[in-house]
């Protein structure tokens, strides 16, 4: 036991220094303002490793805390994920439940003192039907984003309950009602976005995980012409860095060929 511990702790040591060491590299090169993730895979990962399917997305928290700080560390001024979205209500009441209470769980933990957002000074937003929730997780949400609310180096949006569709249809809804003389604009719609809290940046990065490749109602009024789609077979649970570091250097590329 005594040469097990510092064994481990040394192997956790040299894994931490390298994982920084890779994100100081790849900052030095252009990072983008936005990036977004379709968390997909949670179950079928879940079965894959024999476990219960409630396992399965408390790995795939663990995979978003993991990922959050990588683009942390990266200076990415935005991170949306979506977590929960609106649709996800018909599953069954067990796995319903069980997201809802994790999520609560998670709420806490991530605003807690010396925690994730609280060291890298970042502003969450959770953006979504809320009033679909429960009343205890609604509260939960309140408290976690007030705890936040003055931060302002990065921006975290908690998409849940959610879908693109109902986001676009309460900002236009809310754009009729403050118009003033029946003209509404591109820019007012934009303006009155949930992912508008905070000042999110426009999209440049959406990647989804598992293999499948569609956009499943997500953040399609931001997903705008530049907007790099990156698609990725590994399940949410599963990815990480080398699975990222791919996706952030084509991004790279991209933006260094379009500046010759």
């Amino acid at each position: 036991m005594f040469l097990q511990r510092p064994w481990a702790w040394l192997q956790n040591e040299i894994t931490t220094r390298a994982r920084n060491f890779i994100l100081k590299v790849l900052a030095a090169g252009p990072i983008p303002r936005h990036v977004a993730f379709v968390m997909d895979g949670n179950r079928r990962y879940a079965r894959m490793h024999h476990k219960a399917v409630q396992q399965g997305h408390s790995d795939g928290f663990v995979a978003l805390r993991r990922m959050l700080e990588a683009c942390l560390r990266l200076n990415v001024r935005c991170v949306s994920a979506y977590a929960f979205s609106i649709e996800n209500f018909k599953r069954s009441e067990e796995e319903v439940n069980a997201l809802m209470a994790m999520a609560e769980e998670k709420l806490v933990e991530l605003c807690g003192h010396g925690d994730l957002l609280d060291e890298y000074g970042v502003r969450l937003n959770v953006i979504g039907k809320q009033e679909l929730l429960p009343a205890s997780v609604q509260a939960a949400v309140a408290k976690a984003e007030g705890m936040t609310a003055h931060n302002t180096r990065a921006i975290f949006n908690l998409c849940m309950p959610y879908t693109s569709r109902d986001e676009i249809t309460t900002a236009v809804q809310k754009c009729v009602r403050e118009s003033k003389d029946c003209c509404i604009s591109e820019k007012d719609i934009d303006a009155a976005l949930m992912t508008s809290l905070g000042g999110s940046p426009p999209l440049d990065i959406l990647v989804r995980t598992s293999g499948v490749k569609r956009l499943s109602d997500f953040l399609l009024w931001q997903c705008c012409e530049d907007t790099q789609l990156q698609f990725s077979s590994t399940y949410w649970p599963d990815f990480g860095l080398f699975d990222f570091i791919p996706i952030i250097l084509d991004y790279q590329r991209k933006v260094w060929s379009k500046s010759r």
